[in-house]
């Protein structure tokens, strides 16, 4: 089969490299560095959009730098995602290839396909069909999905054939959730806010914990995981640190600006954002409450992870600097290097990773694990963060 994937970025690129193993796949992006030894590159657009069996977009749908969510946001104006490129895209292609068969993969609002989008393409067909992968293990999440939405106009599966014969040479069994643009849209965005308040959840029973004594809140929580008929799975079921990362808190940002022109009356998406923030508000006083500088462990929005997008770590520093705390912070992968001299309070942002040996804690340090696995340091306070039996 002839594949063009349009946006050869941090999803585009490895699923392209994956088809290709099965496919002729051809890639274009506006960045002329990016290579691959699997997948031909395209100088051009037109070479991407002429003579495809399908053409696959995955251009940026982003907001603006100040809502990634390393600093609070839940004050700033409500915004939408910009989907100025997708639109450039997708009028460059009619223009170009009028009857092509277009697979949209960018992160949408629901509701956009219809309203902005297939408007652009009044004589090909639009798919919309948004994948569910995690930074850092992009190849992986897609050669084992756990949904395939696939949107199209009537939710029919009319003009899909050859989508589904794409999925169907590397994946076994492709999972595919077929239903209309709107409902492949909600299927996406809901399912990413959906981790948010899972997350938030059970940070606010570890704030719960911290306040009221006698409780751990890994004692609640796990409880919660074996009510598996409605509360579904064990999945993110374990407090810590907050949500992050370059997708989810931006799509509830998205969701509040879709709530209003709802009129739904409410704002659920807006107190995600706001108990997200507040808890790690709650975090940084207690860190700061020691009287010692802090050292935080971990500054991706991931462990092994060097993307700092939506870091909750930096969240908690933004916070301690608020109290007039000195910030130190460590994570070789994401480029921080710092480590204290005298006696301070370490964060294990991360889980516990052998942190003796890349740091040395400083004796009569004070270690604050919000993971709860570290039970004893020798020469430290070890404080179990969320456990105040």
């Amino acid at each position: 089969m002839k594949v063009g994937m349009i946006g050869l970025g941090k999803l585009g690129l490895p699923c392209a490299e994956v088809m290709a193993t099965k496919h002729e796949v051809t890639g274009f992006d506006l960045d002329p560095a990016i290579q691959s030894e699997t997948l031909k590159i395209a100088k051009t657009f037109s070479e991407v959009v002429l003579n495809q069996d399908l053409i696959l977009v995955a251009v940026p749908t982003p907001h603006d730098r100040a809502y990634d969510g390393s600093l609070p946001v839940s004050q700033l104006p409500l915004k939408n995602f910009s989907y100025e490129a997708v639109k450039k895209v997708l009028s460059d292609i009619h223009n170009l290839n009028p009857a092509a068969t277009v697979v949209l993969i960018s992160t949408v609002l629901p509701g956009t396909t219809r309203i902005e989008l297939a408007p652009l393409l009044p004589q090909g067909q639009l798919i919309y069909n948004p994948y569910f992968i995690a930074m850092g293990t992009v190849k992986a999440d897609f050669l084992n999905p756990e949904l395939l939405p696939i949107g199209t106009r009537d939710g029919s599966n009319a003009g899909i054939e050859r989508l589904e014969e794409l999925y169907q040479t590397f994946i076994d069994r492709p999972p595919i959730a077929l239903g209309t643009w709107e409902e492949a849209e909600s299927i996406k965005i809901f399912y990413n806010t959906f981790i948010s308040f899972k997350l938030s959840f059970v940070n606010m029973i570890q704030d719960v914990a911290e306040r009221i004594g006698h409780m751990n809140v890994d004692v609640v929580t796990e409880a919660l995981t074996r009510a598996n008929q409605r509360i579904l799975s064990p999945t993110y079921m374990k407090a810590g640190m907050g949500d992050g990362g370059p997708c989810h808190p931006r799509d509830n940002i998205a969701l509040r600006d879709l709530a209003k022109r709802l009129e739904l009356g409410y704002d659920l998406f807006g107190e995600i954002i706001h108990s997200r923030e507040v808890q790690a508000q709650n975090m940084a006083r207690h860190l700061a409450g020691y009287g010692k500088e802090v050292c935080i462990l971990g500054v991706g929005f991931k462990p092994q992870c060097a993307l700092v997008d939506g870091s909750f770590s930096l969240l908690v520093a933004h916070y301690l600097q608020q109290y007039k705390v000195k910030v130190l912070l460590f994570d070789p992968l994401a480029g921080y290097n710092e480590i204290p001299h005298n006696p301070a309070v370490y964060l294990l942002a991360h889980p516990y990773e052998n942190w003796e040996t890349k740091v040395g804690f400083v004796h009569d340090s004070v270690v604050v694990d919000p993971w709860r696995t570290v039970l004893k340091i020798p020469g430290c306070q070890v404080k179990q963060y969320g456990n105040t039996r």
